[in-house]
Protein backbone atom coordinates (compact mmCIF):
# COMPACT_ATOMS: atom_id res chain seq x y z
CA UNK A 1 0.00 0.00 0.00
CA UNK A 2 1.57 3.72 -1.12
CA UNK A 3 1.45 6.10 2.27
CA UNK A 4 1.15 9.52 1.47
CA UNK A 5 1.51 12.62 3.91
CA UNK A 6 -0.55 15.48 3.58
CA UNK A 7 -1.72 18.39 6.36
CA UNK A 8 -5.39 18.14 7.56
CA UNK A 9 -6.33 21.44 5.47
CA UNK A 10 -4.87 19.88 2.17
CA UNK A 11 -6.94 16.63 3.29
CA UNK A 12 -9.93 19.31 3.76
CA UNK A 13 -9.69 20.79 0.49
CA UNK A 14 -9.37 17.36 -1.54
CA UNK A 15 -11.44 15.16 0.87
CA UNK A 16 -13.05 13.44 -2.19
CA UNK A 17 -10.05 12.77 -4.10
CA UNK A 18 -7.86 11.49 -1.14
CA UNK A 19 -11.28 9.14 -0.18
CA UNK A 20 -11.61 8.38 -4.25
CA UNK A 21 -7.41 7.74 -4.32
CA UNK A 22 -7.83 5.60 -0.56
CA UNK A 23 -10.65 3.21 -2.13
CA UNK A 24 -9.71 2.90 -6.14
CA UNK A 25 -5.53 3.20 -5.64
CA UNK A 26 -4.99 1.59 -2.14
CA UNK A 27 -3.27 4.68 -1.03
CA UNK A 28 -3.31 5.55 2.61
CA UNK A 29 -2.87 9.48 3.83
CA UNK A 30 -1.28 10.30 7.40
CA UNK A 31 -2.68 13.23 7.66
CA UNK A 32 -0.68 16.01 9.63
CA UNK A 33 -1.46 18.68 12.41
CA UNK A 34 1.23 21.42 12.97
CA UNK A 35 3.66 19.12 11.73
CA UNK A 36 3.00 15.75 13.59
CA UNK A 37 0.59 12.80 12.27
CA UNK A 38 -3.02 13.60 13.62
CA UNK A 39 -4.94 11.14 11.97
CA UNK A 40 -5.19 8.69 8.97
CA UNK A 41 -7.20 7.89 5.81
CA UNK A 42 -7.21 4.65 4.45
CA UNK A 43 -8.31 1.94 2.34
CA UNK A 44 -10.90 -0.25 4.56
CA UNK A 45 -9.96 -3.87 2.66
CA UNK A 46 -7.09 -4.22 5.18
CA UNK A 47 -8.43 -6.64 8.17
CA UNK A 48 -7.64 -5.06 11.73
CA UNK A 49 -7.52 -6.98 15.34
CA UNK A 50 -8.44 -3.68 17.40
CA UNK A 51 -8.66 -4.42 21.49
CA UNK A 52 -12.32 -5.28 21.26
CA UNK A 53 -11.91 -8.21 18.88
CA UNK A 54 -9.41 -9.67 20.98
CA UNK A 55 -11.09 -9.00 24.11
CA UNK A 56 -14.38 -11.18 22.15
CA UNK A 57 -12.45 -13.34 20.96
CA UNK A 58 -10.72 -14.57 24.47
CA UNK A 59 -14.14 -14.09 25.77
CA UNK A 60 -15.08 -17.30 23.76
CA UNK A 61 -11.87 -18.55 23.93
CA UNK A 62 -11.97 -22.17 25.68
CA UNK A 63 -8.82 -21.98 28.34
CA UNK A 64 -7.77 -23.87 31.33
CA UNK A 65 -6.68 -21.55 33.53
CA UNK A 66 -2.61 -22.13 33.44
CA UNK A 67 -3.15 -21.88 29.57
CA UNK A 68 -4.63 -18.54 30.07
CA UNK A 69 -1.68 -17.44 33.02
CA UNK A 70 0.85 -19.24 30.14
CA UNK A 71 -0.60 -16.84 27.52
CA UNK A 72 -0.65 -13.64 29.43
CA UNK A 73 2.88 -14.37 29.98
CA UNK A 74 4.02 -14.70 26.72
CA UNK A 75 2.42 -11.80 25.73
CA UNK A 76 3.93 -9.57 28.33
CA UNK A 77 7.31 -10.85 27.44
CA UNK A 78 6.28 -9.81 23.60
CA UNK A 79 5.98 -6.58 24.84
Amino acid sequence: MKETTITVTEAARNFADCVNRAHYQNTSFVLLKNGRPFARIEPDSEKRCTGRHLADALASAEMSVEEACDWHGELRNAR
